[in-house]
């Protein structure tokens, strides 16, 4: 078995260097493992800060830290969906040779056990654990707590993994996590004097003192979780391979989106796109997440007193960027599957660009709406709501409209599991990290030298230039486009799922 995993290891390898974006995502990378060094800085900065801000109470500082353990995982669950994609591998030249099927799961499993995003708050917890345990556990203490931390780490991931495959299938298992946690909360703060505290504490403890049974359990709880996973990437897996058609869903009249008709050329594009949209299984659970997480985070701002402040801002520009980074990161990836067909027209590819820009930003509209009850219970602004309404379709889509010259993989329309594994996309990543912290970043700078109401205006006016203007910049984007048509093309028939 260990064989079998290096090899695979080799071919990932293999096919990261041969991907049609490895040369152009060299730069991306080196910026991205600068910033995972620039994070574990800071997880190293606030361990150490944690031990002393918590030194000299009536209560040990790992006795606090262990009772709250449960909202560290709470975090670590959702900053996965951010940072971690689930383990895939392409399975079809693999069935034809002497491997199980089986076997290749339980490779896929261990490769995401063995993740290194798994040990990233070791970065956290081993200072904390040096400038407080130490001191009655010795070194020991800090390395059974290390390796309880990294055990919680691991029940956390097949957890994530669990609850990332059901809503790859369908978008509503999403309740799954959102009812545990809730259950969760009300556990704990319902209760005047809840046991998951003293239970959390008593885990921690276990840790540090190396007790056996402690550790058995939580090994028990993983192997628990990595069979549910096996069982549930055997059912998906087949069902890919094999090309299962659900039969439960009845056919009904199909739409030809007559009402595009008027728009001419443009109209037959932005048809062309809402049946993409609406025709596939990943782009179909990529609007179902969308509209899950604006509606969520509207209810909560709508709602609920929790975020106020710069949370407040971070979460209503979330609200219209989840929009435009989910649309619009894999620009062109998923035309790669019939880029062949759009070449055969003299400006295709321009008036494609266009039906996309005026699409998504049609598609706004959606939380802004969802952002509008927010607005009358008094929490945010209706020129703030306005102000992202015209700042996002702006610079944002200036931004992240860059990548259909830098796109070249094709993504597949309909396989999740046994999809080629995601490689060479570090630009991609890093163009929507900037698309989403640029933005903020300029609403803070500002919202410190200006009022509200002028900042709101600042950025109506920067919107409002960049749309003026999206034609010519569209237009440079397209010119770009064909200069590399040849190199693009190749890539995208190479990266092709057969």
């Amino acid at each position: 078995m260990f064989a079998l995993y290096t090899e695979l290891r080799r071919h990932n390898k293999l096919a990261e260097q041969r991907s049609p974006m490895f040369d152009s995502n060299r730069f991306a990378k080196f910026w991205m493992y600068f910033m995972a060094l620039f994070w574990i800085g800071y997880l190293i900065f606030f361990g150490t800060m944690f031990a002393f801000a918590m030194d000299g109470g009536s209560t040990e500082p790992y006795h606090v830290m262990n009772a709250g353990f449960i909202f560290v995982m709470v975090i670590d669950f959702m900053l996965r969906f951010a940072f971690q994609k689930t383990p895939t591998q392409e399975m079809k030249p693999y069935i034809l040779l002497p491997v199980r099927k089986n076997r290749l799961i339980d490779l896929l499993l261990l490769r995401s056990g063995m993740n290194g995003y798994n040990l990233i708050w070791l970065f956290f917890f081993v200072p904390f654990g040096i400038l407080t345990v130490t001191r009655f556990y010795g070194v020991w203490g800090v390395v059974t707590y290390s390796a309880g931390i990294w055990l919680l780490m691991l029940f956390n991931n097949y957890w994530w993994l669990i609850c990332r495959s059901l809503m790859s299938e369908r978008v509503w298992w999403l309740l799954l996590p959102v009812g545990v946690y809730a259950l969760l909360g009300c556990a704990l703060f319902i209760p005047e004097e809840s046991p998951l505290f003293d239970w959390s504490t008593d885990l921690g403890e276990g840790f540090i003192q190396g007790h056996g049974l402690t550790f058995i359990g939580m090994l028990a709880a993983i192997i628990v979780l990595v069979l549910i996973n096996r069982l549930l990437m055997q059912r998906m897996v087949y069902a890919e391979i094999s090309k299962v058609e659900e039969t439960t869903e009845k056919v009904g009249k199909v739409s030809e989106y007559r009402f595009f008709d008027r728009f001419g050329e443009i109209g037959e594009y932005m048809r062309l796109e809402l049946k993409l949209y609406m025709r596939n299984k990943m782009t179909k659970k990529m609007i179902y997440m969308i509209v899950a997480v604006v509606l969520l985070f509207s209810l909560m701002l709508s709602f609920s007193d929790t975020y106020t402040g710069r949370m407040r801002e971070f979460f209503i520009l979330y609200n219209f960027i989840i929009c435009a980074i989910q649309g619009l990161s894999g620009l062109m990836a998923y035309e790669g599957n019939y880029i062949d067909g759009l070449m055969s027209r003299k400006e295709s590819i321009y008036a494609l660009l266009r039906a996309k820009y005026y699409m998504w930003s049609v598609v706004l509209l959606f939380p802004f709406v969802m952002s509008l009850p927010a607005v009358f219970t008094g929490k945010i602004t209706l020129l703030s709501c306005v102000a992202w309404l015209i700042f996002v379709p702006g610079p944002v889509y200036f931004m992240l409209f860059q990548l259909a010259v830098l796109n070249k993989k094709t993504l597949n329309l309909n396989a999740k599991i046994t999809n080629r594994q995601n490689v060479g996309t570090g630009l991609q990543n890093l163009i929507a990290a900037g698309a989403f912290f640029v933005p903020f970043l300029i609403s803070q700078l500002l919202t410190g030298f200006f009022d509200e109401t002028t900042a709101s205006l600042i950025l109506i006016a920067m919107g409002l230039l960049f749309i003026a203007t999206s034609n010519l910049w569209l237009r440079n984007i397209y010119q770009r486009f064909m200069k590399r048509r040849y190199e693009n093309m190749e890539g995208f028939r190479d990266s092709r799922q057969k």
